[in-house]
C-alpha cells in the first residue's frame, strides 16, 4: 500500500465495471476508453455498480499488480453524473476516498480542511 501512494499519477475511472475483470480487461478499458499511458507506474482506479468495492491497476516495472478492496457496510462515494471518463486524483483525495470520505465536486483540498479527531 505504501507503495501505491508514492504513485506519479492517479486516475479514476468514472464508469462502473464488471468485477469479474482482472488485469487484462481492466488494461483493456484504458487502452480503449484513455490515452494514458499504462506502464507510466499510475494508479487506475476502478468500482463495481455497487460501489462497495474498488480495484488498482498499476505497473511496479516488473509488471502489472492489482489491489482490490472490499467494504462492509458502506459505498464509495465516486463521482457518476460528471462527463470526464476518468480524473486525476492527488494523493491526499486518494487517501481520502479510500478512508470513505467525498472528493465529489472535484474543489480543490486543503490539508488543513482534513483535521483527525
Amino acid at each position: 500500500m505504501k507503495h501505491m501512494l508514492c504513485a506519479p499519477e492517479i486516475y479514476l475511472y468514472r464508469e462502473s465495471i464488471d468485477f469479474r475483470k482482472s488485469i487484462n480487461g481492466l488494461a483493456a478499458i484504458i487502452e480503449s476508453d484513455t490515452s494514458l499511458p499504462l506502464g507510466s507506474g499510475a494508479l487506475f482506479l476502478f468500482t463495481n455498480k455497487q460501489r462497495d468495492k474498488i480495484k488498482v491497476l498499476y505497473w511496479d516495472k516488473t509488471g502489472f499488480a492489482l489491489w482490490y478492496k472490499r467494504l462492509e457496510k458502506a459505498k464509495y462515494k465516486w463521482p457518476y453524473k460528471e462527463k470526464n471518463p476518468v480524473f486525476t486524483l492527488t494523493q491526499f483525495e486518494l487517501g481520502r476516498l479510500l478512508s470513505g470520505f467525498t472528493i465529489i465536486g472535484r474543489k480543490p483540498i486543503e490539508m488543513n480542511d482534513f483535521t483527525m479527531t
